[in-house]
């Protein structure tokens, strides 16, 4: 689906209060380039006449401080605009990364675009937020108040000024649409470049095993081919209407001289209004020359910035719903009506009616069931496409709400490591959380060889950049923290798929222990945990039932030889 260009100023928050200073800010600066231009043709056409400097020191003095005021309000405008873009880069930056944590599953996006649009993309919109407020505005303000004065001081001029700017823009329309045109497809190969370049990069390996890198390698070069070529033709295009822009403009200035000139002769205008409207010519066609350069310079943020708008639309829309979502407590019920889960068109939910109370609870069923889409719809990351969620007396679409996220540590099958210390990994929930805690939980969870090997222990660094870590290793940081953590709903996927038989059974009784009094959803193929579990969901398909305790039983009971068995 074609992503359609954002027009006009972008609102973003602050946005109004940032084009109110603007509007003012910028009606100081060309009220101040009148005046400057006022005194410098009074001071020259005096000069002109015969009077001596003494006569004109006034009309500098205006000038310089017209001048000087000129430039600080210009100045002041480029950091009213250029504070606001930061903020708004930041806000952004921050909402894509959250949307992105939570929704990625359901986000119709590459990894490599998402990155292009996280990085670069953030930054092509914070160009075209520090430029186009300051341009479209003064734009509106300064050629105004210039053709105002000019049409008091001699009219035919101020009409040669108005009848100019039609003409501009009708040319610069046509080379925009073609500009247009060639930056959309340049954005496009962009994309396709680091999609590419991101997948080539994770299969590096794998190309190199099956002998086909060499092959890979001028795939590769192909695509950076067209993506040159893609660029190229937008800089012709770029050029080329800059160009037809100074031509356009400086025709029209040339105009209101030739016809000053020649009324100076006839002596049908003096010198003084000519001088002045002859220095104000240029400035009231500079704003339109700057937009027009600026256009093309601002394409990529504004394709940018409608594409991140687009990503954030579905976590917008979630924060839509009710904030006063309850704490869930041993009295909560938690209530699926009639849910389906949808991903281009498949189901991975289907129809699920089910009620969740707190407790100790199991989710089994084959690889591809559903567990996880389960989970994930419970940990609020997933939306769903059909049917709706009771928490107590409260219906909600979704449980993407900022209220419900606050109660939920969620352990996925392969968690995130990040490039931060040991122990500010553990304390991902519980920022707080003292040194003495986070080494009484590396000693309960079986990481105390590993810690005690680490030349800064637990703030050696790990994740990216850092020490690298073993599947099981990952695993064990990622459960610390939902044990460190608070909160009154786990839910945890596989958390001891990648442990050894002694450290799974630590691990299980010290999840026994500390999660008593809370809602604990566990997805695993481990049958031995079934025994010591609340309630067991059985789900395969994407539908979903509740096991009764015979039926538990009789599942652990009969599993076969090595303790595993699918549901």
């Amino acid at each position: 689906m074609e992503t359609k260009r954002k027009k006009g100023l972008p609102m973003y928050a602050g946005a109004v209060s940032l084009y109110s200073w603007l509007i003012l800010v910028l009606l100081g600066e060309s009220v101040a380039i009148i005046a400057q231009a006022y005194f410098l043709a009074s001071a020259i056409t005096q000069l002109f006449d015969g009077a001596g400097f003494e006569a004109v020191i006034t009309d500098i003095i205006f000038f310089l401080g017209s001048f000087a005021l000129r430039y600080i309000l210009q100045h002041t405008a480029a950091h009213l605009s250029e504070r606001h873009a930061l903020e708004t880069a930041s806000h952004l930056r921050e909402s894509l990364f959250q949307t992105y944590f939570y929704k990625r599953d359901s986000l119709n996006i590459g990894t490599g675009h998402f990155i292009t649009l996280a990085m670069e993309g953030v930054d092509h919109v914070k160009a075209y937020i520090e430029i186009i407020g300051v341009r479209m505005i003064k734009t509106m303000i300064l050629p105004t108040l210039v053709v105002l004065f000019v049409f008091f001081m001699d009219r035919k001029s101020a009409f040669i000024l108005i009848g100019a700017v039609p003409i501009i823009i009708f040319f610069m329309i046509l080379l925009g649409i073609a500009a247009e045109k060639k930056a959309d497809k340049q954005y496009t190969t962009y994309k396709r470049l680091s999609n590419h370049f991101l997948d080539s990069l994770r299969g590096l390996e794998t190309l190199a095993y099956i002998g086909r890198s060499k092959q890979h390698g001028k795939q590769i070069g192909k695509v950076s081919e067209d993506y040159r070529k893609a660029t190229m033709k937008t800089l012709r295009v770029a050029f080329l209407s800059s160009f037809a822009l100074d031509f356009f403009t400086s025709l029209s200035i040339a105009f209101v001289a030739v016809g000053l000139g020649l009324r100076l002769i006839d002596g049908t205008v003096l010198l003084f209004p000519a001088l002045t409207i002859l220095i104000l010519a240029p400035e009231y066609f500079s704003p339109i020359k700057q937009v027009g350069k600026d256009y093309h310079a601002t394409l990529d943020g504004q394709i940018a910035m409608a594409e991140i708008e687009q990503v954030l639309e579905q976590k917008v829309v979630a924060q839509k719903e009710d904030s006063q979502i309850p704490i869930f407590t041993k009295e909560s019920k938690l209530r699926l009506n009639s849910v389906t889960v949808k991903k281009e068109d498949v189901a991975l939910l289907q129809s699920v009616d089910i009620t969740f109370h707190q407790g100790l609870l199991g989710l089994v069923g084959p690889s591809g069931a559903g567990k996880t889409t389960l989970l994930q719809l419970l940990a609020g990351r997933l939306t769903p496409t059909e049917g709706h969620i009771e928490l107590d007396d409260y219906k909600l679409a979704s449980l993407d709400h900022e209220g419900w996220e606050d109660q939920v540590a969620y352990i996925p099958q392969h968690p995130y490591i990040f490039p931060l210390t040991l122990a500010d990994n553990i304390r991902f929930y519980e920022p707080t959380a003292l040194d003495s805690e986070i080494e009484q939980l590396i000693q309960q969870i079986g990481l105390s060889s590993f810690v005690e090997s680490l030349p800064n222990r637990i703030h050696e660094k790990i994740g990216e950049g850092g020490r690298t870590l073993s599947g099981g290793q990952e695993q064990r940081i990622a459960l610390a923290r939902a044990l460190l953590s608070d909160k009154n709903i786990i839910l945890l996927d596989e958390p001891t798929a990648h442990l050894d038989i002694e450290t799974e059974y630590e691990v299980k009784q010290l999840i026994l222990q500390l999660f008593q009094d809370k809602f604990v959803l566990i997805a695993t193929h481990r049958m031995h945990w079934l025994t010591d579990m609340d309630g067991v969901y059985e789900i395969n398909q994407g539908f979903i039932n509740e096991q009764t305790e015979s039926k538990v039983n009789e599942v652990y009971h009969h599993r076969p030889e090595g303790g595993k068995q699918h549901a």
